[in-house]
């Protein structure tokens, strides 16, 4: 019988653990951007907007309601990333692509 060896980890902090261990911690850290996207724009850009998904190289797409709220966007796309960067306490997101809802 195995013998054991100090007490068990909290289920949190063993999956902080490994997250860091295989890498994915920087995913799942990109990844809060979508649930974060409404309180980092507000409700006015959030009620126009979908977050879609974030890839590997930091790109955020993210659905827009016209044409018109995509070329506004695209005028405030640095001050937003800033935002974005500095809730995240890191540069998860390196650009955004706005595309037209569909």
């Amino acid at each position: 019988m195995a013998e054991r060896r100090g007490k068990p980890a909290p289920v949190g902090e063993a999956l902080a653990s490994y997250l860091k261990e295989s890498g994915l911690d920087a995913v799942v850290q990109r990844a809060s951007v979508l649930a974060d996207w409404p309180a980092v724009v507000g409700p006015q850009i959030a009620r126009v907007t979908t977050p879609q998904r974030v890839t590997r190289d930091g790109t955020l797409y993210v659905d827009v309601a016209s044409h018109q709220w995509m070329s506004e966007l695209s005028l405030m796309e640095v001050q937003l990333l800033e935002k974005i960067n500095a809730r995240q306490g890191c540069e998860p997101v390196h650009r955004i692509r706005w595309g037209l809802r569909r």
